[in-house]
C-alpha cells in the first residue's frame, strides 16, 4: 500500500473494532464526517467495500474482515515500535553507536563502563575503534570521541578528559647509544617513529624514521624495542615513564592542549541514552 494510506487503514481498523463511526471518531479525535470521508476514499482506491453500513450498525464486509485479520497485528507492531521510540526520549535505553580512538577508549570509556552498565542496564554501547576523524552522519554514529582539533565546527563537543600533553619518548637502551635531544631540531639526527591517520601523518610529523604506524600502541611498542623516538599522549604512558621503561624528552617543547571531547550533531530531541552517556563521561576539569 501507499504509505499515505496508513492513517486511513488505521482509521478503518478502529471503525471495524468499535462497530461505530461515532465511537471511532471520538477515539480518533476527529469528526464523523471526516472519518466517513476518509473511509470512502480508502474504499474507492481499493475498489472494494470494506464496511457494511446501516443506520443502526457498522460491520466489516468479508473483504474488510480479511483485511483486518492481517492489518490489526501489523498496526499493533507499528504502535509498539513508535511507543518504544518515544520512550527513548525519556528513558535511557537502546543502542548507542560510538566511534572512538583506541587510546581514548582506554582513558575515557573503560574506567567508567562498569558503573555505566550497572546504572543504565537498558543501554547497549556499540563501540568502534578508529583513530581517524570521521563524519558521524555518513557513518551513522550517534556520537564520537576525538581530540578537539579534529572535530567539525558544527558539532556539539563536551570535554571528557582534562588538558593533556604529548610526550616525546625513547627507551633507555636507545639513549644509551644516542644523545638525548635538547631541541626539536636535534630530532633530525634520530630515528623517529611516526603515527599516521589513514589519510596522512599526524601534523607533529617525524620526517625521518624507519617506520610509521596507525596504532599508537604499536608506536610505543617500537619505542620500547629501541627502534627510535616516538610520541604519545602522556597520560597513556605515565606508568611506563615512572617505571623507567621510557624516557621523556623535550618536555619544554610539549605544552598542554585540550584533550578528548565527546561530540554529537545536535541537542534537539536528544535520546535519553545519549544524554546519560554525556553526563557520565563529562569532565569538569
Amino acid at each position: 500500500m501507499i504509505r499515505n494510506d496508513l492513517a486511513e487503514l488505521s482509521a478503518f481498523a478502529i471503525v471495524a473494532q468499535e462497530r461505530s463511526f461515532t465511537r471511532a471518531a471520538a477515539r480518533l479525535g476527529i469528526s464523523q464526517s471526516a472519518l466517513s470521508h476518509s473511509i470512502r476514499g480508502l474504499e474507492k482506491r481499493l475498489a472494494i467495500q470494506l464496511l457494511a453500513r446501516t443506520t443502526r450498525s457498522v460491520s466489516p464486509t468479508a473483504a474488510g474482515a480479511s483485511l483486518l485479520l492481517e492489518l490489526a497485528p501489523a498496526l499493533e507492531r507499528i504502535e509498539h515500535a513508535v511507543a518504544e521510540t518515544r520512550q527513548q526520549k525519556d528513558c535511557p535505553a537502546g543502542r548507542i553507536r560510538l566511534i572512538i580512538p583506541r587510546t581514548a577508549t582506554q582513558m575515557v570509556i573503560l574506567p567508567k563502563l562498569a558503573q555505566f552498565a550497572r546504572t543504565y542496564p537498558e543501554i547497549i554501547l556499540e563501540v568502534t575503534s578508529s583513530n581517524d576523524p570521521v563524519d558521524l552522519i555518513a557513518g551513522q554514529y550517534d556520537a564520537g570521541v576525538q581530540l578537539g582539533e579534529f572535530i567539525q565546527r558544527d558539532m556539539i563537543a563536551v570535554p571528557v578528559t582534562p588538558y593533556m600533553r604529548l610526550a616525546i619518548v625513547g627507551s633507555p637502551e636507545y639513549f644509551a647509544s644516542h644523545p638525548v635531544p635538547r631541541h626539536p631540531k636535534d630530532l633530525k639526527d634520530h630515528s623517529c617513529i611516526g603515527f599516521r591517520f589513514t589519510n596522512g601523518l599526524y601534523r607533529w610529523e617525524f620526517e625521518k624514521g624507519p617506520a610509521s604506524f596507525d596504532d599508537p600502541d604499536l608506536v610505543i611498542q617500537a619505542v620500547l624495542d629501541g627502534v627510535g623516538i616516538g610520541s604519545s599522549v602522556e597520560a597513556s604512558i605515565t606508568g611506563l615513564i615512572s617505571e623507567g621503561r621510557l624516557v621523556s624528552v623535550l618536555k619544554d617543547w610539549s605544552p598542554t592542549f585540550p584533550g578528548y571531547f565527546l561530540y554529537y550533531p545536535s541537542r534537539r530531541n536528544q535520546p535519553a541514552a545519549l544524554a546519560a552517556l554525556i553526563d557520565t563521561l563529562r569532565t569538569s576539569a
